[in-house]
């Protein structure tokens, strides 16, 4: 049988057959564990407004970073400074606040340290030609170490009323800033991966990295842009942290990486490039924070629900690659 009949005779067979469960994976495991700690959890408040919209807003950081990584893992690369990049950027931010007292200034310097590195990261990734996990491993070293560098260790506080509203704790028209952040990312997000010819290039790159560069795609800038937008949206995502929290501190973001990669891993983006979703990336995210928060109200300890989120990581990549082979 050719591979023509082959395809003609799948599309001929049963709906249920066509059926590819792994695409409503993030859908099924988000319903389950809303209705796991509804049942369980819902006596300690977690069905409660405050609660959910808590869980929404705590998110928020998370999801935005969960954006940018989907254009990284789409494009065939992955992005393992971000965690740092945050910290970075809400020092430099808060800084530039306090030396300033402008939220423009104070905004943009943040967002140009992560666009900074970024663009480092870029360049060794695609002018040097070195992997990027170990180009980002190394990055993410070094701005964790520039971030200690920074202010010594101390804590930066941020009293800017301009941008404590913007970014923290603000609303508008009864909706949490941070909500609004969260929407607009992933509503930037989905609409340059699915309706730009950025985006088009991005996915065809991941895909075949050989056939895109032939068909007159200039690989360099999308992988430049695509590392630079990621750690772009750690920078913000840094300044949404210092904004929530009234200040920086170095710690800021140190323990995101693995809450972001499970969230756009279980959202179903590959980690082999050529397929993205930003919506699976939202409701990734928010099954990580929903997680997280119903382990605290059952009492589990930190530690238990990082075991909790490297299973759940372990899982979204077991499947990706069962994807990949078949």
């Amino acid at each position: 049988m050719t591979q023509t009949d082959a395809a003609v005779k799948a599309r001929s067979g049963p709906a249920w057959s066509r059926f590819n469960w792994r695409d409503y994976v993030v859908y099924i495991g988000f319903a389950v564990v809303f209705l796991f700690f509804a049942i369980t959890q819902g006596s300690n408040g977690f069905l409660t407004t405050s609660n959910l919209t808590n869980i929404v807003i705590q998110t928020a950081p998370i999801t935005v970073m969960a954006v940018g990584l989907v254009f990284v893992l789409a494009a065939g690369e992955i992005d393992l400074s971000i965690g740092s990049v945050v910290a970075l950027s809400a020092l430099v931010g808060a800084v530039t606040l306090r030396e300033t007292d402008s939220m423009l200034l104070g905004a943009a310097a943040g967002l140009l340290a992560g666009a900074a590195v970024g663009l480092v990261n870029g360049v060794f990734v695609t002018l040097v030609r070195l992997p990027s996990f170990l180009v980002t491993l190394a990055t993410m070293g070094a701005v964790a170490g520039l971030a200690r560098e920074v202010t010594g260790l101390q804590s930066v506080p941020v009293g800017n009323e301009a941008f404590l509203a913007i970014f923290g704790q603000g609303e508008v028209f009864g909706i949490p800033g941070l909500v609004l952040w969260s929407v607009a990312a992933v509503i930037v997000g989905y609409l340059v991966l699915r309706q730009t010819r950025y985006g088009a290039h991005t996915l065809a790159i991941g895909d075949n990295v050989g056939a895109a560069r032939v068909s007159g795609i200039n690989v360099v800038r999308v992988k430049i842009m695509v590392m630079m937008g990621s750690a772009m949206c750690a920078a913000m995502a840094g300044l949404l942290y210092a904004g929530r929290l009234q200040g920086a501190r170095y710690t800021l973001g140190e323990a995101d990486l693995m809450s972001v990669i499970a969230a756009v891993i279980v959202g179903g983006t590959s980690l082999f490039g050529g397929k993205g979703s930003i919506v699976g990336a939202l409701l990734g995210s928010l099954l990580m924070g929903m997680l997280n928060n119903g382990l605290i109200l059952a009492g589990l300890s930190v530690s238990q629900q990082m075991m909790a989120r490297g299973a759940i990581i372990l899982v979204a990549v077991s499947l990706s690659l069962r994807e990949r082979r078949s």
